[in-house]
């Protein structure tokens, strides 16, 4: 630093609730603006209500929950993502309900994270965290996690992903990142650099319009390139 010059600390991170019960809405807003580096921007009670105050405030993060009244909250994350001007809004999925099909519909919609609300007040501030960054909270164990449920699952209905701008080695990566291998494991499998294999991330995020990691990993469920150990696809 030179002389003259003073850090500024980064601006925190804005924060909507989207949750229909007051008590719990209320004690997420006490530890969010408890939590330096952390502010609530928002409140809403209703699917509806989530996605005008989304367009209105444009978070960074909006804590979705998913039954709510007017709207479902996966209805609420279909539409913030999809709107190009909640670009830059990120929706974390916090559900007292671990339905596969709920974290597959939450994923599938745009949501950045899955998170339940047994979830510890640690890790509840650390997923804002990851979901704010720009990352998914899919850690390589709950992706792979997420595959077996899915796997185990009844099949749901068939989304055919077209992956014909995606080069051959770009599917290998996006083969392996959807068996939830982290960046370093794919490095090592494929004899890659970590750099190399985030600039292929890169690629596969813009040509499949992919907002984050996740999303890469259901492409690759759609792409076909997950095989089902009962022979479907």
């Amino acid at each position: 630093m030179t002389a003259g010059t003073a850090s500024h600390p980064p601006p925190p991170v804005r924060v909507l609730l989207a949750e229909d019960q007051v008590l719990v809405r209320d004690s997420f807003k006490v530890l969010i603006d408890a939590t330096p580096g952390m502010t609530t921007v928002g409140e809403a009670g209703t699917g509806v209500e989530a996605v005008l105050m989304a367009r209105q405030l444009r978070p960074d993060v909006v804590l979705m929950d998913v039954r709510m009244p007017d709207m479902d909250g996966i209805e609420a994350t279909r539409q913030i993502c999809a709107d190009p001007a909640c670009s830059g809004v990120r929706v974390l999925i916090v559900t007292t309900f671990d339905l596969d099909e709920y974290v597959y519909a939450s994923l599938r919609a745009g949501a950045s994270g899955f998170l339940l609300k047994s979830a510890t007040a640690t890790e509840l501030l650390a997923a804002i965290q990851v979901v704010a960054s720009g990352e998914a909270l899919l850690a390589p164990t709950v992706t792979r996690r997420l595959i077996t449920e899915f796997l185990q699952g009844p099949p749901l209905a068939p989304v055919v992903r077209d992956l014909g701008a995606v080069t051959p080695r770009e599917r290998e990566v996006l083969t392996l990142i959807g068996r939830g291998m982290s960046n370093s494991e794919i490095a090592e499998y494929l004899h890659l650099t970590v750099g190399t294999v985030k600039t292929h991330i890169g690629r596969l995020l813009a040509k499949l319009h992919a907002r984050d990691r996740a999303q890469l990993v259901i492409a690759a469920y759609e792409g076909g390139l997950i095989a089902i150990p009962d022979g479907r696809r």
